[in-house]
């Protein structure tokens, strides 16, 4: 991916190297989160953090220097964030709408959002609450040696996903399925989730098209690298890593194969209005 040469985000908040520390927490979600993130890939948080009491507080100390290499990262994040603010400014103005740029915060570890006390085993996630993407980026490491999905892109990959989650807060579609949810069964309710992020799988496509009009950034085997992450985090392939079967009435992002297909098709199409998953059919 040609990234060096991008434009860096100002929305990005560093906090890598500081140490939150959990007061007054009660309950056993730690264990919930541990298990649900064996499977899966950026949880929504309004279902798991915000189960947190009321009362649970957090703080954060100094953080420690930080590597070239954690700089490098660092500085890639914050260009792959850039091209999403520019491609989705562009998309929303184009529809008559203004688009309001989320902040990116980098942790390491564990994390107070307004979603609640988050662990990085809850790997990356989008905050619709402050309207932040959090990712501890060790998350990296782990998506090329667990997952086997390495190159950058597959990375650039895992942030437009979270801000396609962004994107479908902006739009109000995240409150209409959250709304639906309370309302159904289980099985029902899932279905919904599986739709919500294979859209943002879609929107993911989406930046990838016009961020290759608008700066030309694609190298030869970039789309492969996001469609290898895109093929690993799905939840058949998650499940039977994990129990050694699956259990489709329980997935929750989709499986591997409709992952791949709706990135591709965002990739394909460029247009927002080809990602109705909710009306789809088959998805």
């Amino acid at each position: 991916m040609r990234w060096q040469m991008g434009r860096r985000s100002e929305n990005v908040e560093d906090r890598r190297g500081m140490s939150a520390t959990r007061v007054a927490v009660g309950g056993g979600l730690g264990t919930v989160i541990l298990v649900v993130v064996a499977l899966l890939l950026g949880v929504n948080p309004q279902e798991l953090l915000q189960q947190m009491p009321a009362s649970q507080s957090a703080t954060e100390t100094a953080s420690r220097p930080r590597s070239p290499e954690e700089d490098q990262l660092g500085q890639f994040v914050s260009v792959v964030l850039a091209d999403t603010e520019d491609v989705w400014r562009a998309q929303f103005q184009s529809r008559g709408r203004q688009y309001r740029e989320p902040k990116l915060v980098l942790f390491t570890e564990q994390v107070q959002s307004a979603c609640g006390f988050a662990s990085a085993a809850v790997g990356p996630f989008y905050c619709p609450g402050d309207e932040k993407v959090y990712i501890d980026l060790e998350f990296y490491r782990e998506l090329q040696d667990r997952f086997g999905a390495p190159g950058d892109f597959a990375q650039a990959y895992v942030i437009a996903h979270e801000v396609g989650h962004h994107v479908q807060n902006l739009l109000g579609i995240s409150e209409k399925v959250h709304a639906m949810q309370q309302r159904v069964s289980e099985e029902e309710a899932n279905d919904l989730s599986v739709r919500l992020e294979l859209q943002a799988d879609f929107f993911a496509g989406v930046w990838a098209y016009h961020a290759q009009k608008m700066r030309n950034i694609l190298e030869p085997g970039d789309i492969e690298e996001a469609l290898g992450a895109a093929n690993a985090i799905g939840d058949d392939r998650l499940q039977k890593q994990a129990r050694g079967y699956v259990v489709p009435d329980s997935f929750t992002h989709g499986t591997s194969a409709q992952r791949v297909r709706w990135f591709r098709r965002g990739f394909e199409t460029g247009d927002m209005s080809q990602g109705d998953t909710f009306s789809a059919g088959n998805l």
